[in-house]
């Protein structure tokens, strides 16, 4: 990863290697090459909930960069997620609240750039980090609820309709899950969706034995996250997220989503999962909508897989 000056989108970027902050350096290097504990003493810092597990899961699907002081400690990250030849998520941008305000950020963002040229990014920003994205031409798309809580069951809700079922996923189901994902999110996740499959428990909404809708759920931070989710209705992504917060009643659950109203979200504060926060979907190159360009109107990715990873 040698620095090179490079234009992204219009902007002359000179990514280096080292960055002198006050009366010390930070130089930077590989995510992979750091133990994970002090990735998670950096997301401790700003009150992520990531484990150490977590940052375990996004390493084995992502790449990325931290900045590192003379002694070796973690000072900040940044990750980057490629589907295809052109199209990255970004994620897990982080600075210790010492580099906050120096330009840390920024920096590491261009070295995500130098990876990355010419690619259509996405992220999910938080309000802090807002500023800092518009600077680099990201364009505000959607806001992401973050709901969580401890769940509940409800005692009503919607049910698989006639002619459909609710059953677990399993490994042949994968395919199909990819195909849904694909449709629901604009942009084909093979790698990720199989990874997520082996770290996720899945329900998936079948008619006439054909995978119509999916939900996933796996630990995460607190306690666990559902996601994604792809249904083409609320009822249907009702029915698959049902079964999950059956199981995970009386503990700490967690969902993404873009939805803000209507049945799918009358039914996550019905099951104890409030709107906890709120993030800002963010892109640079590609808007949202023109990955739909052409596209019938039908599935819609209900919940992300998380706000790191889309």
């Amino acid at each position: 990863m040698s620095p090179v000056t490079q234009s992204f989108r219009g902007k002359e970027l000179k990514p280096s290697e080292s960055l002198k902050i006050d009366a010390f350096s930070v130089r930077i290097g590989d995510i992979k090459g750091v133990e994970l504990d002090r990735l998670h003493a950096l997301s401790l810092s700003v009150g992520w909930p990531h484990r150490a597990e977590d940052w375990h899961f996004l390493r084995e699907v992502g790449q990325g960069v931290v900045a590192l002081d003379e002694i070796g400690r973690v000072l900040g990250s940044a990750m980057w997620f490629g589907h295809g030849d052109s199209f990255a998520t970004v994620g897990m941008v982080i600075t210790s609240p010492r580099l906050q305000t120096l330009g840390a950020a920024q920096w590491l963002m261009k070295r995500v750039f130098d990876n990355v040229p010419g690619h259509d990014l996405r992220l999910n920003a938080t309000r802090a980090a807002r500023r800092l994205y518009l600077s680099l031409d990201f364009q505000p798309e959607k806001t992401v609820y973050q709901c969580q809580g401890i769940a509940r069951l409800p005692t009503a809700g919607s049910s698989a309709e006639a002619g459909s079922d609710v059953r677990t996923l399993d490994a042949s189901d994968i395919p199909a899950a990819i195909a849904l994902d694909a449709a629901g999110f604009g942009v084909r996740r093979t790698a990720l969706i199989e990874r997520l499959f082996a770290h996720s428990h899945g329900y998936g909404l079948f008619k006439n034995d054909k995978l119509n809708a999916f939900a996933l759920c796996r630990p995460f931070g607190r306690g666990h996250v559902i996601g994604p989710v792809v249904a083409e209705t609320d009822a249907d992504a009702v029915a698959i997220v049902r079964p999950h917060v059956a199981d995970h009643s009386g503990s700490f659950l967690r969902v993404d989503t873009h939805m803000h109203d209507g049945e799918f979200a009358a039914f996550l504060s019905h099951a104890g999962m409030p709107v906890f926060d709120t993030v800002l979907t963010m892109s640079l190159g590609k808007r949202l909508a023109d990955f739909y360009t052409g596209r019938s109107a039908g599935l819609k990715t209900y919940t992300l897989a998380s706000q790191t990873l889309g």
